[in-house]
């Protein structure tokens, strides 16, 4: 089998992986992607030169194609369609093919059952600074899915970002923290800029200070060892302004409003799962 891998669906998360693969010095004739649109399948091998990318609207069967020979195939496509495409792709497989999932809400139960008896398939849960190279991906291997065929897979997920393994049981908690969690840290953001505006800050400047405050917080605990309560107590002397600010956090329950807001994303992530099946 070759070192091909094969993208199906280029969307922003599979186009993430696909560029932080190439920087890593993957050959770009051993990746294949397949969209929906000429024009959108030109962008890719312009801006990736020298992957082969196939448009549906083109060749139908891009899909098969791309599939056929790959030696790792990444579904990619949004969760509602996840199925489908393995069944569509499941006659072009080999049994040695390891088939990749970076939807959300597809149980490995749901792909195994559209793909051939035997087919190795690992779940992932990646989140959006994967794009950056900064993202964290879960991967959960399947019934079949051997230590070498999972590590063969952490390698290629390696190249955006950090890569965990986890029990399927897990994702869901795992998607309320590292899932959903940018958005929680947007959300921050936007609230930092919103109080300083009405603490008589400019509103562009208010959002300035808020948006390269929590890049910065956000590169410091990207270093080695980081801990994020030691870095907090730093920031806060005895009796200072932080304290004062982190003592209101604590009066108005912040930590159990970001606990009750993780355990509702866990809930609907597995009322998603549910859903789909």
């Amino acid at each position: 089998m070759s070192n091909r891998i094969a993208f199906l669906g280029c969307g922003s998360m599979n186009e993430a992986i696909l560029a932080g693969l190439l920087a890593a010095g993957t050959n770009p004739a051993d990746v294949v992607a397949t969209v929906r649109r000429a024009e959108r399948a030109a962008q890719l091998a312009e801006r990736h030169h020298g992957i082969m990318a196939i448009a549906g609207d083109e060749e139908p069967d891009n899909n098969k194609l791309a599939a056929t020979g790959s030696a790792v195939v990444i579904l990619g496509v949004k969760p509602v369609g996840i199925t489908e495409l393995a069944r569509e792709i499941s006659g072009s497989l080999s049994l040695k093919t390891i088939v990749v999932s970076v939807a959300a809400g597809v149980s490995l139960a749901q792909l195994e059952a559209a793909l051939p008896a035997g087919q190795p398939v690992i779940r992932t849960m990646p989140n959006t600074p994967a794009r950056l190279g900064r993202g964290v991906v879960s991967v959960s291997p399947g019934t079949n899915c051997t230590p070498e065929q999972l590590q063969t897979a952490k390698d290629i997920l390696q190249a955006a970002g950090t890569v965990v393994e986890v029990p399927e049981e897990q994702v869901d908690a795992l998607s309320a923290i590292s899932g959903s969690g940018p958005a929680y840290a947007f959300y921050l953001a936007e609230a930092m800029a919103a109080a300083g505006v009405e603490l008589g800050l400019d509103p562009e400047l208010s959002l300035l200070l808020a948006r390269e405050t929590v890049a910065g917080a956000g590169f410091m605990l990207a270093e080695p060892g980081a801990d994020p309560s030691a870095l907090r107590k730093a920031v806060t002397s005895p009796n200072g302004t932080t304290e004062r600010a982190i003592a209101t956090f604590d009066d108005q329950g912040i930590p159990a409003i970001i606990a009750a807001g993780a355990r509702a994303a866990a809930d609907r992530s597995a009322e998603i799962t549910k859903q789909l099946s």
